[in-house]
């Protein structure tokens, strides 16, 4: 459990075109600051020195660019190849990721901070959570968001989703689950999550 004078975590996750960024945005018009591991690894990616020298040790100094901007596609090259060799590249980020939302969290003012990531558990950033919140939606309606947002290939979007963790396997181990399957209404759904926690907090 987290110290009381620090605020308590909510994380936020769901595999590929399962809405964590609509939830997220309900939770910031809510007030609840909410810190989005994919945006922000992408920021420390180009600017953090121990990311920068570990990639280029890692994969080569073809991972950024003449301009110093990382190069995704040699990286993503690298990060897909092997099991192994996705595991390295982690191994750099998370560690990174995990200590700016450490610095982040504690400049907060809020009773409540949100922690938004794809690959929350695989991360292990779920450790940082004092609860999980798990976004699911059926594999068609998930495909069929992500391709229209990235404007990608069914086919390409799959691959990518093989790479996660099944939104079956994220419900197990969270402590609730919102439905956003374009059926049920997620902003009653969130009410009732943070109703559920404000009562669990108050006692």
């Amino acid at each position: 459990m987290m110290q009381t004078s620090s605020p308590q975590v909510i994380g936020i996750t769901g595999g590929i075109g399962s809405g964590k960024s609509i939830v997220s945005k309900c939770f910031h018009i809510m007030g609840i600051p909410v810190y989005d591991c994919d945006k922000e690894a992408k920021r420390l990616n180009h600017t953090h020195p121990t990311i920068r020298q570990s990639l280029i040790k890692l994969v080569g100094t073809h991972v950024y660019m003449t301009d110093g901007t990382l190069n995704k596609v040699a990286l993503a090259d690298y990060l897909f190849a092997t099991p192994t060799h996705a595991q390295q590249v982690n191994d750099i980020i998370h560690p990174v990721v995990k200590e700016d939302f450490l610095q982040w969290k504690s400049r907060q003012h809020s009773p409540w901070v949100a922690i938004e990531s794809a690959i929350l558990y695989e991360s292990r950033f779920d450790s940082l959570a004092d609860k999980v919140i798990a976004v699911c939606a059926p594999a068609e309606v998930r495909l069929t968001r992500a391709c229209l947002r990235d404007n990608a290939s069914p086919d390409a979007i799959r691959a990518r989703m093989s790479h996660q963790t099944t939104d079956e396997e994220k419900s197990k181990q969270a402590d609730y689950t919102l439905n956003n399957d374009d059926k049920q209404a997620i902003l009653p759904q969130i009410l009732d999550i943070l109703a559920n926690l404000l009562c669990t907090y108050r006692r």
